[in-house]
């Protein structure tokens, strides 16, 4: 198995919006989180994505096209994250429950900003309910706070060994702390960000793995992030 990390953007303080692609032994090719929506405009607008950052290029810098990506695991559905899923109709798109119907309801405002790209009526949705094993070295953990129902990706490589996708569960290094962690402006409940952090630095101890932050600068410029780059 291979894991690549895409940046899919740039945020307003220079940080990575991230995306990432598994390919498994058996040609299973599976993507976290498909970036920023390319029809966002004026206010909207506030992720930057050049030609070559858009999920549809970092595929094909990879010999791949939309149509060969079979699951798309969504850490949650903010806009920087769910801006592309209809680029990708033949995949089956894995989302926590409690996080598709909170979405699905419209009372969260910023999960319409790309609803038009997610909620299709042709979009395949399997809900998974908590920490779920999806395929073989690949876990679902459910990490709520930032908003209910937001899940983190730990893979177990082969070579590398484990590394923990934290998503926005953990976005900087200046979040790592659960207890004096700041919140950030879109976190929704403070006692689950904190509970959520605990239990992801736990998991990575545990796993001696390597922790992705979610939107982290100075992290994204020590890691393998380029075309045919990736970690096995």
């Amino acid at each position: 198995m291979r894991l690549h990390l895409f940046r899919l953007g740039t945020t307003p303080v220079g940080a990575p919006v991230p995306g990432y692609l598994l390919r498994l032994g058996d040609g299973t090719n599976v993507l976290v989180d498909t970036g920023f929506p390319p029809d966002a405009t004026g206010p909207k607008a506030f992720v930057r994505v050049t030609a070559e950052e858009r999920v549809t290029a970092r595929l094909a810098a990879e010999g791949l096209r939309p149509e060969d990506v079979h699951l798309v695991v969504c850490t949650h559905l903010d806009p920087d994250h769910a801006g592309n899923h209809d680029l990708f109709p033949g995949a089956e798109f894995v989302v926590q429950r409690a996080h598709h119907e909170l979405a699905l309801s419209g009372s969260v405002p910023r999960l319409e900003m790309a609803r038009a790209h997610w909620d299709l009526p042709h979009l395949k949705y399997r809900h998974v309910e908590g920490d779920t094993d999806l395929l073989p070295g690949v876990r679902l953990v459910e990490s709520p706070g930032h908003i209910a129902g937001h899940q983190s990706v730990l893979v177990r490589l082969p070579r590398t060994g484990a590394v923990l996708l934290a998503a926005d569960a953990i976005p900087s290094a200046e979040h790592l702390d659960p207890g004096q962690r700041a919140m950030t402006p879109f976190d929704t409940d403070e006692d689950a960000v904190r509970a959520s952090t605990r239990k992801l630095l736990d998991l990575a101890e545990a796993e001696n793995a390597l922790l992705v932050r979610g939107h982290d600068a100075e992290q994204w410029a020590t890691l393998r992030t380029g075309p045919g780059e990736y970690y096995d």
